[in-house]
């Protein structure tokens, strides 16, 4: 178990130490739960209150916090309190699983595969013709990695991901558990003889670097060029992102959202838990998708649209205003 002082702690996040304690550290933990040998944050004002019934001996705090740590406590005051936590818990993170050998006999590799120096490769996974797997790289077990296919150096890809023929994963790359990536998109037409007729999906699906993609997430192939996550993208689990869809940079997706096809996403969009878009619709840099809302028309740039369907937020809330009054009149 690692522990630090309170000083040591803060040399990694340069704030300013108002307080002192002499605890040592060995974890982080919530406000509420925390015990004296552990650290803590306070991100918002509203939970100063919680801070006088927690044990806990150090907080890092937000620089504008209205209380005093106290006896035998500490803060440590930044300006962001939540990504100061961030390199706090990377101080306290456990190592990943360990491989006893770098790649493990019982993966099947293509013998024109290529595989990169420093490279591990867990049991069970598969790695296809053609495919290049970059310096570094992580594969742990059970993944499938099929033909022609491209992972960037560095690029984490946890166990139970597929990732289908012709696409490319940038570096510096998470997929977690059960990831799909690359399977056919969602085209069939009315067809007299079938009924329903399948369309062929012959695209692929290019990922940038330092992407995160969650557990359960599907990325489904173009129907012809590219579905493209743009370098930075985080998204969460359960998320479904439509054939020849194009997301910027730095766009985040929260749970079971989803794209439908040809959606396309400017630089920093920030789309809800549980919200849907249309396909063929546009959504400009900088705006913002509420949780659950349904999008079927452009959002302008900035703009931050809420229901269903979505409309621009500040109408949302006074319909919703004008409908709570109604039902209560």
């Amino acid at each position: 178990m690692n522990t630090y002082t309170l000083q040591q702690i803060n040399a990694v996040i340069n704030g300013v130490i108002e307080g002192n304690t002499t605890n040592t550290i060995n974890s982080p933990e919530q406000l509420e739960l925390a015990q004296a040998n552990q650290i803590t944050f306070i991100g918002n004002k509203k939970y100063e209150k919680l801070w006088q019934d927690s044990k806990a001996s150090v907080a890092v705090v937000n620089d504008d916090i209205a209380i005093a740590p106290g006896e035998n406590r500490a803060f440590i005051k930044v300006k962001n309190a939540d990504l100061a936590m961030s390199q706090v818990l990377e101080l306290f993170a456990p190592a990943p699983p360990v491989f006893e050998e770098d790649i493990h006999p019982s993966a099947t590799i293509h013998p024109t595969a290529v595989i990169g120096n420093g490279v591990k490769i867990g049991a069970g996974s598969y790695i296809g013709a053609n495919t290049t797997i970059q310096d570094n790289a992580v594969i742990y077990p059970n993944v499938t990695v099929l033909d022609d296919c491209k992972v960037g150096n560095n690029t984490v890809i946890w166990s139970g991901t597929v990732i289908r023929e012709r696409c490319t994963i940038g570096s510096h790359t998470i997929l977690h558990p059960n990831c799909t990536i690359g399977a056919d998109g969602f085209g069939f037409r009315q067809c007299p003889q079938q009924g329903l007729a399948k369309v062929p999906q012959i695209g692929n699906v290019v990922i940038g670097n330092r992407v995160e993609i969650g557990s359960g997430s599907c990325v489904d192939r173009g129907k012809f060029s590219s579905t493209i996550i743009g370098d930075g993208c985080k998204i969460d689990n359960l998320v479904q992102i439509g054939h020849n869809s194009v997301m910027g940079r730095f766009c985040i997706m929260a749970g079971n959202s989803g794209l439908a096809g040809s959606v396309t996403l400017g630089d920093g969009v920030v789309i809800g838990g549980s919200a849907s878009i249309k396909d063929h619709v546009t959504i400009g840099s900088g705006a913002t998708v509420g949780a659950g809302s349904g999008v079927t028309c452009d959002v302008a740039p900035g703009k931050t649209v809420l229901g269903y369907p979505a409309v621009e937020g500040r109408l949302a809330l006074k319909q919703w205003a004008i409908l709570k009054k109604m039902a209560t009149s």
